[in-house]
């Protein structure tokens, strides 16, 4: 073999290990189990509503640029003194005070009127930036829900299926009972109709994750993943006093923060309308042949004399916007106060209920369950185990159900802040 053939294999060989590894690299990245912060960074990097948002505040800020400039000149063109009757009508060299006339106008708003379209512009700009953070928030708590979702649909089918291995039991026990000469058909009807049921609980159960894996796939823009471990719903990443304390903080409260601002500099702008305005106007008129041309020069001020029912007017009715935001602003602070509390309480209560599930009705319900069975293989009557079974069942569902309950509540509170403040 030449050396010329062996460099080319090897260079071949090693370009074919360098694919196998990156293929290799994005099979098992694709295979990675998704954590609920990965899924609320992906949901809120691809989510359409958030690329919206940025094309309304880009729009705003284009606003902005224009805002407080001067309005475009105005171009005249025109005849003055045009003669219309006596001997000299309609002629235009007839009368030697007859010209044409060409002029430039200039309309120039108040520094005041300018500057506060300027503050309104950039409050718009704020307004639009704290709509797009409530509406992150939004979908940062909608990509979280879906992940609990379908993180607790998982979680009530395993709860379900440790309980299978149990009715086969159950049922090939009475079976060998009724072949030994003990027992009743009606025995072996009653276990056979629970584990229909448990499997019919199975089915409408994987409905549900189906159905959970299709809204966090609407929000992933590709099917979702294996899900990776629930972190400790038992730990908030902010303290409840903070929540608590720093309510201004929080998205919801922060557009009322820009509405209020807003309603401020709509104020503002109605108060510069008492400012006058000027005005500069320039034109050049030409004459007949043999007469001079002429240039006519013009300032012009308006004049807000009789304010009482024009800008007095507007500047009454902003002002009672102003308080009216002010007020609704106060309203909407207490109830966030309200909200987080009731938050709060939601998610103590749910942790406290899913610590006596843990630690005392389901482990008294298997031992119930055994207890039956035992019971039964001694001689005894299969209702009990009937009876427990029914009842262990509906509280594994209570319990998955308490589960997602007490997981979206600490969502609620965990995603109130902006992520940036969040702790890890």
């Amino acid at each position: 073999m030449s050396s010329r053939s062996f460099v080319w294999r090897t260079a071949a060989l090693g370009l074919a290990m360098t694919l196998a590894g990156v293929m290799a690299a994005a099979v098992h990245a694709a295979e990675k189990p998704l954590t609920l912060d990965e899924a609320v960074r992906q949901g809120t990097t691809r989510a359409p509503l958030l690329a919206a948002g940025r094309a309304d505040i880009d729009a705003a800020r284009e606003e902005a640029m224009r805002a407080g400039r001067l309005p475009d000149p105005s171009l005249t063109l025109g005849v003055t003194n045009y003669p219309v009757t006596g001997p000299g009508a309609y002629s235009i060299t007839s009368d030697p005070m007859t010209m044409r006339t060409l002029g430039v106008m200039q309309a120039i708003p108040s520094r005041a009127s300018r500057e506060a379209e300027r503050g309104l512009a950039d409050a718009r700009i704020g307004a639009v930036e704290a709509q797009r953070m409530l509406t992150a928030q939004d979908v940062r708590q909608r990509v979280a829900d879906a992940w609990i979702a379908l993180w607790a649909a998982q979680r009530k089918r395993d709860l379900l299926e440790e309980l299978r291995g149990e009715s086969v039991l159950a049922v090939e026990l009475i079976q060998a009972r009724l072949r030994g000469g003990g027992g009743s058909a009606t025995d072996a009807l009653a276990a056979r109709a629970e584990a229909a049921s448990l499997d019919n609980r199975l089915v409408g159960v994987e409905a549900e994750r189906a159905g959970a894996r299709a809204s966090l796939q609407r929000w992933l823009e590709a099917p979702a993943p294996t899900l990776a471990e629930a972190p400790d719903f038992d730990r908030l990443p902010v303290s409840p006093e903070a929540l608590e304390h720093d309510l201004d903080r929080q998205a919801p409260l922060q557009a009322w923060q820009a509405r209020e601002q807003l309603a401020q500099a709509e104020l503002d702008r109605a108060r510069a309308a008492k400012h006058p305005d000027w005005s500069v106007s320039a034109s050049y008129g030409q004459r007949a042949l043999g007469r001079s041309d002429m240039v006519m020069l013009q300032v012009g001020v308006s004049l807000p004399l009789f304010t009482r029912n024009r800008q007095d007017r507007d500047i009454s009715a902003r002002q009672a916007q102003r308080d009216a935001v002010a007020f609704a602003h106060e309203d909407a602070r207490r109830a966030q106060r309200e909200a987080v509390e009731r938050a709060v309480a939601d998610w103590r209560g749910w942790g406290a209920q899913l610590a006596r599930y843990r630690d005392t009705l389901l482990p008294l319900d298997h031992d119930r369950v055994s207890t039956a069975l035992a019971a039964y293989r001694g001689g005894g009557d299969l209702q009990p185990w009937l009876d427990a079974r029914r009842d262990q069942i509906e509280h594994r569902l209570a319990y998955a159900d308490a589960l997602a309950a007490h997981a979206r509540a600490w969502a609620a509170l965990a995603y109130l802040m902006p992520s940036k403040e969040r702790a890890p």
